[in-house]
């Protein structure tokens, strides 16, 4: 029997449709072994979102090959996507045989099947921004975290944010039809998966290209029988309305967990962003969901060192984070991408500034998030327990809130995807509560 490994880069978009390909391997034939291991066939899904993804995109490929030198090296994704609409039509590397772009992962199979019977290089790398393009059907039927399964619901994003290069590698939107996202959903829960994640490039934009609308796939998802939660992925700003949170309060399984995502917590700094919204209506976002939610998660992105942005600037952001009082931020240092806008602006900022700026907002936020998990100490919480945790020699079972607060259910049982009720009493680790059944 062939052996296959992957490895996944980027985001939980990435993250399903590397499970996706898994999967089509493994009906395929093919034993799936670790990345590091012997293979006979290695796939890297690729990222392009900063330049040290491409840089790991990169150094995952060249690996691969040095594992095995006879091995099929496949590169896909982002970075193989966006390098060959840079260098033209071909996509010739030494360390990749087959070469497969975004919305064409589903060739996977025929492309190995070729490059083994022809001993040629094979490449798939469609065009993606021209013209509409179809969504493409990749599915799964299970999930290996068995609890929680990321499931891609929408692609492609039509905002160029002018620091971005993912709308050049993923195209425009589209949305995957709500009776492909609910036939995936039960399978999922038939095979135990008792949470799902709602994913997507530009997930907000789900129905736009379609006569849907995200609330009402959401509404849909809710009456699956076996699907106890269901998580938002990344939410842009100007989809938090009142009618979109009172509609999403109304349903008990939605956690109370959203990521928005800010970028910048300054007016100008987010027009030259190319953002669409101001701080004030980002805010007036937050303080919805915190109308209709007791203590929800909100968590964001935040870039520092955008082109131009000035102390002031950069103040600013720091004190509309401090006001808003997040769960959890994703610092980055801002990286220039061609064929971006930002990439040709003006006014580049110094990596010393940059890495300054970033350790500054990344203590206010380890700050933040201390605050947040503190206020459950002593309030009842329900957790759906995932994994074994091994602590000061006892066994427990370690899972996440609704709000996504890690705790541990001390026990000496396998309690993988159940569900308890109890009392957060006590820090056991520096973000790992201790939960009490009364």
């Amino acid at each position: 029997m062939k052996k296959a490994a992957l490895h996944n880069l980027g985001c939980k978009v990435n993250a399903y449709e590397t499970e996706a390909m898994q999967q089509m391997l493994e009906e395929a034939g093919y034993a799936i072994v670790p990345f590091d291991e012997y293979a006979d066939v290695y796939v890297i899904n690729t990222c392009s979102v900063t330049n040290i993804a491409d840089r790991k995109s990169r150094q995952m490929l060249r690996r691969a090959k040095k594992l095995n030198p006879n091995a099929i090296v496949v590169g896909t994704g982002c970075y193989v996507q966006t390098k060959s609409e840079r260098e033209g039509e071909s996509f010739e590397q030494e360390y990749i045989d087959i070469a497969i772009g975004n919305n064409q992962k589903h060739k996977l199979v025929s492309l190995l099947e070729e490059c083994q019977s022809t001993h040629r290089r094979q490449q798939s790398i469609c065009a993606i921004n021209r013209g509409a393009q179809p969504y493409e059907m990749l599915s799964i039927r299970r999930t290996d975290q068995h609890t929680r399964a990321f499931l891609k619901v929408q692609d492609g994003c039509n905002q160029f944010c002018s620091y971005c290069i993912i709308p050049f590698a993923r195209g425009r939107v589209r949305s995957r039809p709500v009776q492909e996202v609910i036939e995936e959903t039960k399978k999922l829960a038939a095979s135990g998966c008792r949470e799902i994640v709602l994913t997507g490039i530009h997930l907000s934009s789900y129905g736009l290209d379609t006569d849907d609308s995200l609330i009402r796939l959401i509404q849909k998802l809710h009456c699956v029988e076996g699907i106890c939660r269901i998580r938002l992925g990344s939410l842009e700003p100007r989809i938090v309305t009142e009618a979109f949170v009172k509609q999403l309060a109304s349903l008990e399984k939605v956690c109370a967990h959203f990521h928005l995502s800010l970028q910048s917590g300054c007016d100008t700094v987010l027009d030259r962003m190319n953002r669409r919204y101001t701080t004030e209506e980002y805010e007036h976002g937050c303080q919805l969901l915190r109308r209709y939610y007791t203590h929800p998660a909100i968590t964001t992105d935040v870039i520092t060192g955008f082109p131009q942005e000035t102390e002031e600037e950069f103040e600013q952001t720091k004190e509309f984070v401090r006001k808003i009082r997040f769960y959890e931020m994703h610092i980055f240092k801002y990286s220039a991408r061609a064929g971006t806008k930002a990439a040709v602006m003006d006014g580049q900022i110094a990596e010393q500034v940059k890495a300054c700026r970033s350790n500054e907002l990344f203590v206010l936020g380890e700050q933040m998030s201390e605050e947040f998990r503190e206020y459950y100490m002593g309030r009842y919480v329900t957790a759906l327990l995932e994994e074994p945790f091994q602590f000061e020699g006892k066994r427990y079972m370690a899972g996440y809130t609704r709000e996504y607060v890690k705790v541990a259910y001390e026990t000496p049982e396998n309690l993988q995807n159940v569900i308890k009720t109890g009392k957060i009493t006590r820090r056991l680790t520096a973000d790992i509560y201790l939960l009490v059944e009364f």
